[in-house]
């Protein structure tokens, strides 16, 4: 099943590119990742979600050590203490506990705090980024650009490649 898939590609790169010989397509390409790392705002918004999770880190650092401090308590004190002393340590431990796991799962959870605040500070830059790429393109007469850290592009020529010119155009403003 693979090897057809992988025939069936071929084939279908073959017609594709056929088609823009016929119709003079022109085609270029860009490395996203490159122009993303390499762009200036990406800095100062990696600056600022780093802020961020650091505040998160604390906050779950913070939770940990009264966690500790709490079993410690009942691990060394465990004998000396009465049973309604204990008890009420023992619920102080869970409680803590359970408010650690929540905090956890509401930051770094698969939905988490996290996830939402990366998307917040990337959002931007990717949309600036495609914007000048498209302005980039229709300025040098492209019809189709092709992102090559997708993975998919098997071959491309340097002087097709926009990479540069983007970064130049996002870096200039």
């Amino acid at each position: 099943m693979r090897k057809k898939s992988f025939v069936f590609v071929l084939f279908f790169l073959g017609l594709l590119s056929i088609a823009f010989a016929e119709d003079g397509l022109r085609v270029a390409h860009v490395d996203s990742k490159l122009i993303f790392e390499g762009y200036k705002g990406t800095k100062k918004a990696q600056e600022e979600y780093d802020r961020q999770v650091a505040k998160w880190e604390q906050q779950a650092n913070l939770l940990q050590k009264e966690l500790a401090a709490i079993k410690e308590k009942l691990d060394k004190q465990a004998l000396m203490l009465s049973d309604e002393k204990r008890k009420e340590l023992e619920a102080d431990y869970a409680k803590k506990n359970t408010e650690l796991k929540e905090f956890i799962d509401r930051v770094y959870g698969r939905t988490g705090e996290l996830i939402t605040e990366n998307e917040k500070v990337s959002a931007p830059i990717i949309s600036l980024i495609k914007k000048a790429v498209t302005e980039i393109a229709l300025q040098e007469g492209y019809d189709m650009v092709i992102d090559r850290a997708t993975g998919a592009v098997l071959f491309w020529k340097d002087e097709n490649d926009l990479t540069k010119k983007v970064l130049d155009y996002l870096n200039g403003r």
